[in-house]
């Protein structure tokens, strides 16, 4: 089954409220492609998260592992370029905070997928992304095609979307993926 991908972001063990706000337009967007929604989660102690993440998606995909303890462009992007890869998502969706800012390039680069970034709506048309962002410092608004692709990147300006918690949780599967980082990263590092 055709996957939606919402890269879950948390700071200092707390969820961002952009997941949620990205989880409700992803929903939205799995029920019309008919698609599955799944929320990836990447951290160390983070299962607790993955129980709430759980209540707004299908399935929660759970990467534990101590080298994602603190956001790092280049561990998140080996990482979920290697998720990508494995389900072939439809879309994967970021929040356009500093953690998609960086990593969004970072992993279109990688898979050599199309990139929409700073979103503030997005939909299907005939099997075609199409994404709304602002133009001139938000004077206009502008619609645009994707190039067609099997798979499509995205990044979410926050409080585009309002954050709706499912009337009847989903109770998703959290499925633990092992972690595919082997060596330590030393051209950045969390101080």
């Amino acid at each position: 089954m055709t996957k939606i991908f919402a890269l879950a972001e948390h700071r200092q063990g707390q969820m961002r409220d952009i997941t949620f706000e990205m989880l409700t337009k992803a929903k939205e967007l799995a029920e019309k492609t008919g698609a599955e929604l799944t929320a990836v989660l990447l951290g160390k102690d983070v299962k607790e998260h993955a129980k709430t993440l759980a209540e707004y998606a299908k399935s929660v995909l759970l990467v534990e592992d101590t080298k994602l303890e603190n956001f790092n462009s280049e561990a998140y992007q080996k990482v979920l370029s290697n998720l990508v890869k494995e389900h072939k998502p439809l879309l994967t969706m970021m929040g356009h905070t500093s953690y998609g800012i960086e990593l969004g390039p970072r992993l279109a680069a990688t898979l050599n997928l199309p990139l929409a970034p700073d979103c503030i709506d997005l939909t299907y048309e005939n099997g075609t992304l199409i994404v709304t962002r602002q133009m001139f410092g938000g004077k206009v608004n502008v619609k645009a095609t994707a190039s067609k692709s099997e798979s499509y990147l995205v990044t979410i300006r926050q409080a585009a979307f309002t954050a709706q918690k499912p009337a009847t949780p989903i109770g998703g599967q959290i499925i633990e993926v092992p972690s595919t980082l082997t060596e330590e990263i030393t051209i950045k590092r969390f101080i």
